[in-house]
């Protein structure tokens, strides 16, 4: 078992694994991880069979649409399930002429419809107003993954929702249940109060009202080792609550499934439930879902440049393996001819209705 003696005596930390210098920091640790560990009752197979039996291997994209861009690692908060071990103690943030190649990427490539924006936290990258601005005049369709929390953060963030507005950004923010308990044990003490704030100040001026065409949409991270919920039921109970209690408006709710790796792996471990987390991955596998998931048309690039095939890959070092694997050489013709790159986190896409970073997908 590995120790983290935070985690399991409840306590908030607001330093990353890789501040702790924890074992897990490691991406080799976590691949060692994924890739052998098993016991007596329990061997998964490797991801590759499963995608053979159902005549998906090698896997390959359907056409890159979606541009991905991890902004750097820094957060302001430190989120037990983070997939990405951000926090205000990481330093890694992409600079402006990582930024001017994107944009030159995005120029280049009209096939690339959509900018996905994330982090940590997005917006504490001291250019990302910026960057936003540059893509859109670009005319492309930009997201924006917020934490809520940073809108109140700090007063040179309070204006962010009116920005959001001006720039016509779909904004996409992490709720991780619609009680203020749940979602203070996944995200720390007071997060559920300063977000329903934030998106109060979101609705005040247009955000989730559907004749405004401002898109405020919500996540679901399941707060234990399980399935999130069908994604449709799930989001009829976020609206009905947060209409009633605090006269709150979305537009969709996206469940997507926990990641077995970083800081999600080790709460796996610590509590005993890492192999019984992958078997249900495993026995919920949908082949459908398999042949939906989101590295099929979308591109992640990570705060220095390089390519990756999805966020998780990127968070495990797992960088194309093309010649082309970083932004400032970007060939879409060439990224549209590999072979995705696979490993056993993949698991997590593929079970049950699948999971993206647009939700459910089968």
């Amino acid at each position: 078992m590995i120790e983290n003696t935070n985690f399991i005596s409840g306590k908030e930390s607001k330093i990353s694994l890789h501040g702790q210098h924890h074992k897990l920091a490691d991406v080799h640790e976590q691949l060692e991880i994924l890739e052998h560990s098993q016991t007596n009752d329990f061997v998964l197979p490797p991801f590759q069979e499963k995608l053979q039996q159902s005549g998906l291997y090698p896997l390959k994209p359907t056409g890159i649409e979606i541009f991905q861009v991890n902004v750097g690692k820094m957060c302001n908060q430190t989120c037990k399930h983070c997939h990405v071990d951000a926090g205000p103690d990481r330093t890694e943030i992409m600079t402006k002429e990582t930024m001017q190649q994107c944009i030159d990427a995005l120029r280049n490539n009209p096939s690339l419809k959509t900018v996905d924006l994330t982090g940590g936290a997005p917006e504490m990258n001291p250019e990302f107003r910026w960057f936003v601005e540059e893509i859109k005049k670009l005319n492309k369709h930009v997201i924006v993954r917020c934490n809520l929390t940073i809108i109140l953060a700090n007063k040179k963030y309070n204006d962010l929702p009116e920005f959001y507005k001006q720039n016509n950004i779909e904004v996409v923010c992490s709720l991780p249940f619609y009680t203020k308990d749940r979602t203070d044990r996944q995200r720390g003490n007071g997060v559920f109060e300063n977000s329903i704030k934030a998106l109060q100040m979101l609705n005040d001026i247009g955000y989730g009202k559907e004749e405004t065409g401002l898109i405020l949409n919500l996540v679901y991270n399941p707060a234990g080792a399980f399935l999130p919920p069908l994604q449709q039921s799930l989001e009829k109970g976020y609206k009905t609550a947060l209409m009633k209690e605090f006269g709150i408006v979305f537009n969709h709710l996206f469940t997507i499934t926990n990641m077995p790796i970083n800081r999600y792996m080790d709460y796996l471990l610590i509590s005993n439930n890492y192999e019984k987390y992958m078997e249900k991955l495993l026995l919920a596998y949908n082949p459908v879902a398999a042949a939906n998931v989101m590295c099929r048309n979308l591109i992640s690039v990570g705060w220095d440049g390089y390519l990756y095939d999805c966020d998780f890959n990127q968070m495990l070092e797992m960088k194309i393996e093309i010649p082309s694997n970083h932004v400032s050489n970007f060939n879409v013709a060439e990224l549209n001819k590999r072979n995705i790159m696979i490993g056993q986190h993949c698991y997590g896409c593929t079970a049950g209705a699948g999971s993206s970073c647009g939700g459910a997908i089968a």
